[in-house]
């Protein structure tokens, strides 16, 4: 699978695109695959600060409940409602799928994530 070269990504397996000030987060194709069948995501509620590293929700599947990490520091300002009803769109296509939207508190902190080619080096590892 190739990862978005325009995400950057944390270890735990979250993606943030950055658009402006914004960015949207999700989980990696590699950590809904881990995951298996997602039936159930956690969401923050609109207005609530996220910290960087710090868990803003969970992913629930059939095998396990994950948590989800912030990518970034700020607050969040869409929550993907879609996920709701459907938390399988994840599994479908965990790349498009996002979770919630966030205003960016630091823009340097995404400087001081993966970029795709690191991301991809990292699961590699991880996995052997």
């Amino acid at each position: 699978m190739a990862y978005p070269a325009t995400y950057r990504y944390t270890r735990e397996h979250e993606w943030i695109e950055v658009g402006g000030k914004t960015g949207k987060v999700g989980i990696t194709d590699y950590a809904q695959n881990t995951l298996g069948d997602i039936v159930f995501v956690e969401l923050p509620k609109p207005g609530s600060k996220v910290e960087r590293g710090k868990v803003f929700g969970s992913v629930e599947s059939v095998k396990a409940v994950s948590d989800l990490y912030s990518p970034v520091t700020g607050t969040v300002i869409e929550v993907n409602e879609e996920l709701a009803t459907a938390p399988e769109k994840i599994n479908a296509d965990a790349h498009g799928a996002w979770i919630l939207k966030v205003e960016i508190a630091d823009p340097s902190e995404v400087d001081q994530l993966l970029d795709a080619k690191a991301y991809e080096k990292f699961v590699t590892e991880e996995t052997h």
